[in-house]
């Protein structure tokens, strides 16, 4: 009896540790767990904690690429400042107070205005009225850059500044993208006299500005500077330029009907020659207008117009370079030449 008694409480005792072992094996690894996540927990605050300088770092890097990309857009939307050609033909002399009758100075001049104000348009060809200025009026820049298109041996164009469709800063700048136009001065009409509007003005390719309203004296000292002086002294010279029948008649043995008919092919065939010139040179064909050149100068020749022979041989030769612009004065001596003389010889018709 005493015997398993013993062996009972040996086995209970066994019991006991085997249960205090596993108690304190759990305790353990409870402790191990939390001491684990408490590590854990704080490595991961240190790393967030070690993180924020360089998240930071970045947002600074990208504000910086930000504002580079802004400056840089910026500096691609600046306008463009145009060097301008230096198409000053003249210095200005000292004048008294101008008058309507001093503008006949530039008499056969052909200018551009560019003017969308119908009572600006009425003031300005008021005042050239009985000048003998050559005035062609574009009511907006649209309009302008049309009729370039077309003609472009203007001496000059008055460009208002502020006009509908296309404004004059605009209408400037396509103007000065064409080599073509590069001899034409361009002068700005506005009201706007700021510096920094002035400033613009001359930045986009005008040469000068005119303030508005209108002053005569303003108007004629552009003309005088920005034109080369070459109308006014070739209208006080067109009563010399004729031809001389005396001489044609002795190329033609002396028989009058045989010269009447060969001035009467002339007016014919010759008399609108220069606009037929102007086209050609405009598409590029300078052959062709080489060769009608030449026939005229030979047949100027033969009725007796020499000076008419003569201009006609000096545009043909320049066009062989027409880079330098010379042509375009060489083409409008042509044309006032071979009108004067085509009116000499219907009137050398007429009493005949």
């Amino acid at each position: 009896m005493q015997t398993i008694i013993s062996e009972n409480y040996v086995e209970l005792i066994g019991i006991i540790v085997v249960v205090a072992l596993l108690i304190l094996y759990a305790l353990l690894k409870k402790s191990e767990n939390k001491d684990n996540k408490e590590r854990f927990a704080k490595q991961k605050f240190d790393i967030k904690q070690e993180a924020k300088p360089a998240e930071k770092k970045v947002e600074k890097v990208e504000e910086i690429k930000e504002t580079k990309a802004e400056v840089r857009v910026e500096e691609a939307e600046k306008p463009r400042v145009i060097v301008p050609i230096n198409r000053k033909k003249r210095e200005l002399l000292p004048h008294d107070k101008i008058t309507k009758d001093d503008f006949a100075t530039f008499k056969g001049t052909k200018i551009l205005i560019a003017e969308d104000n119908i009572i600006n348009q009425k003031v300005i060809a008021g005042l050239l009225s009985t000048s003998g200025i050559n005035i062609t009026i574009a009511n907006d820049g649209q309009e302008a850059l049309n009729i370039l298109e077309k003609e472009s041996d203007f001496a000059i164009i008055f460009m208002d500044a502020h006009m509908p469709i296309i404004d004059g800063f605009q209408a400037t700048r396509l103007i000065r993208k064409n080599p073509k136009y590069d001899h034409i001065p361009i002068a700005a009409l506005s009201g706007d006299t700021a510096a920094d509007d002035i400033r613009n003005m001359l930045n986009v390719g005008m040469e000068a500005h005119i303030e508005k309203p209108l002053k005569m004296d303003a108007l004629y000292d552009i003309l005088y500077v920005y034109t080369n002086g070459k109308e006014a002294q070739n209208s006080s010279q067109e009563a010399h330029v004729s031809f001389d029948s005396t001489e044609g008649l002795e190329i033609c043995g002396g028989d009058k009907g045989f010269y009447l008919e060969i001035l009467s092919d002339f007016v014919s065939k010759y008399c609108g020659s220069a606009d037929v010139i102007k086209k050609l040179i405009n598409e590029s064909d300078s052959t062709s207008a080489n060769k009608i050149l030449l026939d005229i100068s030979g047949v100027a020749a033969n009725i007796g117009a020499g000076d008419l022979h003569q201009i006609a041989l000096d545009l043909k030769n320049s066009l062989t370079n027409p880079t330098d612009l010379e042509y375009i004065n060489n083409l409008k001596e042509y044309k006032r030449t071979l009108e004067h003389v085509c009116e000499a010889i219907k009137e050398y018709a007429r009493t005949k």
